[in-house]
This record gives structure tokens, sequence and C-alpha cells, in this order.
């Protein structure tokens, strides 16, 4: 099994903590959040990890390098200014996440969640299927993404966690362009091809500055508790 970080986002809700530095290289309790992604699928056994670059793509490959100090091996996937979108990204990293196998475990590297990646590993995917993560809808986002993969569109609609497994032949359609992930989820799941969950951990998307200090506000006082 192999996991695709997604990295290559502007983050411009973030400015300007993001004029110089990529948005998952911002720090929670004084390590970047891409470090508490890389740590937690390394616990996993997900130790082959690709990571796609566009904004400040230097610093993350300066900070982990190929990965070996953090026991994993890293790749990373090139994408041009501006970045491929979510879609996109994934469809011209698929290179490196289908040399071996044929399902992948994507995690968005802008939150912050302590979810069991280890459990997305015993999962089993046909051909063009994939699993989502969902979570209880955040202030910032009360509607919801998607319903339940058993519900129906006009019952309780949840937030994506941006955490997933998919077979490579999801993106079967798809071409290397700047293309979004979301209308091909809400496609799938209309089609029977998303299987969900919904996961009651801890889960953050430190998408604004208010955000991030709120979960380093958190942390320090549960380290002083």
């Amino acid at each position: 099994m192999k996991a695709m970080i997604l990295a290559a986002g502007r983050g411009k809700r973030m400015m300007p903590l993001t004029a110089t530095m990529p948005k998952p290289m911002l720090e929670v309790a004084g390590k970047p959040l891409l470090a508490y992604h890389v740590g937690r699928l390394a616990d996993a056994g997900v130790t082959d990890i690709v990571i796609n670059l566009a904004w400040q793509g230097d610093k993350i490959r300066d900070y982990f390098a190929d990965g070996s100090a953090f026991g994993v091996s890293i790749q990373y996937s090139e994408e041009p200014e501006g970045g491929l979108e979510t879609a996109g990204g994934i469809v011209r990293a698929l290179p490196l996440l289908c040399d071996e196998g044929d399902t992948f475990i994507v995690i968005n590297g802008d939150i912050f969640t302590d979810y069991a990646v280890h459990d997305l590993c015993r999962l089993h995917l046909l051909p063009g299927e994939a699993h989502l993560v969902f979570v209880e809808n955040p202030p910032h986002n009360p509607h919801g993404d998607f319903p339940l993969a058993h519900q129906s569109n006009n019952e309780q609609a949840y937030t994506f966690a941006g955490i997933g497994l998919y077979h490579k032949d999801f993106f079967n359609e798809v071409s290397e362009q700047f293309v979004a992930l979301g209308p091909m989820l809400k496609t799938g799941l209309a089609q029977g091809r998303v299987s969900t969950e919904l996961f009651l951990g801890q889960w953050q998307d430190i998408g604004t500055p208010e955000r991030l200090a709120q979960i380093n506000k958190t942390m320090e006082q549960a380290d002083v508790g």
C-alpha cells in the first residue's frame, strides 16, 4: 500500500502565513502538519509515500528529503505553478502510486487528525471504487459535503475529511489537467462506486490562521493539563 499526501495548494486563505511557506508545513505544537501525516502512515506500515509539490515545494523537499530520517521512502510529484487541483494532481502521481499495486491512500496535507490510517489498509476495493472518510460538520461547513453512501441526497450530509482510499481505475476518465475531486466523488456516490465511514475522533481543517491558532492553543492546554 502506498499513500499520497496532497501538499501543492497555494493556501491563499492562510496568508500571510503562507507567503513563503506551503500550508502543510505550518506547525502545530512545534511540528509541521505534514510530519504528523508521515508519522501516522509510518506507524501504520505505509512507508512508501508520494507528496505533490507546487507552491514553495522546495521547503517540503528540503525538510523531508527522501524520507529516510522519518522511517519512510518519499517521492515527489512536481506540478506546475498553481497546481493541478486534487484530481489532476492524483492523476499526475499515478505512475508513482501504482507501480506495485492498484489501490492507494490519499490524505489532505492541511488537516490535523488522529484517524487510524491502518484501518484503510484492511479494505479491498474493486476496480473503479473508492472509500471516503467523513466527519461531523464543523462550524465553517455546517451543511456538509455528501451524504453517507447508504443515504439519499435528501438526508444528512457530512464533511469529507480529506482522507480516502482509491482504486486507480477511479481516475480512468480524468486527464492530467486542472481537475477538482469533489464532482467525481459526488458522481461516484450516486453510482454506488464509493463507500463511506463516519469518523468521530479528532479532526481539524487548518484552513485559516484562526483555526491554526485555535488548534495550537488546544494542544498547549492539553500539554499543561
